[in-house]
């Protein structure tokens, strides 16, 4: 097994993020001694960490060896592959890579955060833009995905190419951009490429993730059916060529557009300055779309994925300017993300006790998917023929299946890994050489700190079992405050047994434990935990505090 991390005269893969996963991507590829990184994202902790929104890649590993990291490249600008920028990018003081429309994003991100300047940040142009750093020579190839520039990558190497995918599909009418055709992509095929390192996402998926240009003619129709009526359409910000789809579509309907969510209109902004979205309506503002005929205006709005503080969460809870009432539509262009079925159940309860109608994905062509089925990953198989599948961006089981598809195929070899896993591409037989650290952190507050750490699994406990706090005071009956126990009407009788319980474990102490604080604490923790789980059956955390005797302490 490898033991010295440093690549040699080699190519290998390293996932720090996004594999076994879905999000939070973060890629490594090493060689003769220096390391590559593409996309740097993260994801949201959807409840798993209390009180913590953002959860990132510990990315330990690669910080003790920035001397030996290059740059950083951006495959395309969706926070589970750019999101983790402006928190790591000035420490590990390295170029990033992106294209137009990504950079502007990252450079957005990069002033908010105070490292604008201070970072170098290259613009490399889309139409299969290339550039060398060290042994690595990398060239952009535009492919169709829910944003503008999707791109996948070309990495050339001393020891072979890597066609590394990030997010894509394929589209024949994507309404933004112009991917690499299949005959680009052939040609790439026969040129020989080495490794495929490929989204897994859809790979359940029996049929094509199906075309931008059907979901005009599906909102069309259906934005159609419901004149009269004020309709409210959701998706995802960054979906541009869905944004250039909807403006079109409130044209073709009389209809004037009304945008919601800081997200869709840095989204509209960023996408117009970099020559996207120009004939996008000129949009109203909430007041006006309010004042308009029910018929005249189409409402885009964030929040299809149960947000709570996005615009259609406030919407659907009365708190927001614009107001949905009886008889109105909200149509979810967006797919359902999972983890989110109960904030989006609960939310389209709200809407459907108002009398609102909903329309999904499941009833009518409003959506699809940017990325691969089945029959779309079996086609870029046929056209790139590569000699070795790395299945990314899946949980385990995306990432097994798909390797099953790629030997079905013919692949000869396929390498199911996960973070944390060296790959060893070339030369040789590839596989799995080493294991190194890999987990993940978390924004909690103002502070990035370790996801599995005292603070949040303390939290965590807190928020199943509940929390006694006891004061004890010499000559004074205890102080118990339960926080969290179901004990609302024992209250008082629970407060007063525990105390009883306290006084009589410490009196119990003999000898030289009768004034040892360490005892006195250990006894009254313990007689308070009993206490707790006799009344109420939970075992709560329990806090001893003990003025001028000892220092309070959680167990």
């Amino acid at each position: 097994m490898k033991k010295n991390y440093t690549p040699e005269k080699e190519l290998l893969f390293l996932a720090l993020g996004g594999s076994g996963e879905i999000g939070m991507n973060v890629n490594l590829y090493g060689c003769d001694g220096k390391w590559l990184m593409v996309d740097l994202g993260m994801t949201f902790s959807g409840g798993e960490y209390p009180g913590v929104d953002l959860v990132f890649a510990d990315l330990e590993f690669i910080e003790e060896r920035t001397k030996d990291l290059l740059g950083i490249v951006l495959t395309h600008a969706h926070e589970d592959h750019i999101g983790a920028v402006p928190y790591f990018a000035g420490e590990l003081g390295v170029p990033l890579y992106a294209t137009p429309f990504t950079a502007d994003l990252v450079a957005r991100k990069l002033e908010e955060a105070g490292l604008l300047g201070k970072v170098e940040l290259n613009i490399i142009e889309e139409d299969h833009g290339q550039f060398d750093i060290g042994p690595f020579s990398v060239t952009y190839l535009p492919l169709a995905h829910s944003i503008a520039e999707g791109n996948a990558l070309l990495i050339d190497t001393p020891y072979g190419r890597v066609f590394h995918t990030g997010d894509w599909k394929l589209d024949e009418d994507p309404i933004i951009g112009e991917p690499t055709t299949e005959a680009e992509l052939r040609a790439i095929g026969e040129e020989g490429v080495l490794a495929l390192v490929c989204d897994s996402t859809n790979v359940f998926n029996p049929k094509p993730s199906g075309s931008e240009g059907a979901v005009h003619k599906g909102l069309m129709e259906e934005i159609a059916l419901h004149k009269g009526k004020r309709v409210l359409v959701t998706t995802f910000a960054s979906n541009v060529a869905r944004l250039q789809t909807l403006g079109e579509v409130a044209r073709e309907t009389g209809r004037q557009v009304c945008v919601a969510g800081r997200s869709l209109d840095r989204i509209i902004e960023v996408a117009q300055d970099n020559g996207y979205l120009q004939d996008f309506p000129e949009t109203v503002d909430f007041d006006t779309a309010m004042s308009l005929p029910r018929g005249e205006v189409l409402i885009l709005a964030t929040g299809g994925q149960g947000e709570p503080r996005a615009a259609l969460a406030r919407i659907a809870d009365d708190n927001h300017p614009l107001e949905l009432v009886p008889g109105d539509v909200v149509l979810f262009s967006s797919r359902q993300i999972p983890g989110n079925e109960i904030a989006i159940g609960k939310m389209q309860n709200q809407l459907a006790a108002k009398g609102i109608t909903m329309i999904t994905d499941r009833q009518s062509l409003i959506h699809v998917s940017g990325h691969p089925g089945r029959p779309e990953l079996e086609a870029l198989y046929d056209w790139l023929k590569p000699e070795v599948l790395v299945p990314v961006h899946g949980e385990i089981r995306h990432m097994a299946e798909q390797a099953r598809l790629g030997k079905a195929c013919g692949i000869l070899a396929g390498v199911v890994q996960k973070n944390g896993d060296v790959v060893r591409l070339a030369p040789g037989q590839p596989g799995k050489i080493a294991e190194v650290l890999s987990g993940r952190l978390v924004l909690d507050g103002d502070i990035i700190a370790p996801a599995d750490g005292e603070a949040v699994t303390t939290r965590r406990r807190l928020s199943f079992e509940g929390l006694v706090v006891a004061v004890l005071a010499r000559g004074q009956v205890p102080v118990v405050e339960p926080i969290g126990l179901p004990l609302d009407e024992d209250l008082p009788e629970f407060i007063e047994e525990t105390q009883e319980d306290i006084l009589k474990a410490i009196g119990k102490l003999k000898g030289r434990d009768a004034n040892d604080p360490a005892a006195v604490h250990e006894a009254a923790r313990l007689a308070a935990r009993r206490a707790a789980r006799r009344w109420s059956g939970k075992n709560p955390q329990v806090r001893v505090i003990m003025p001028g005797l000892g220092s309070p302490e959680v167990n």
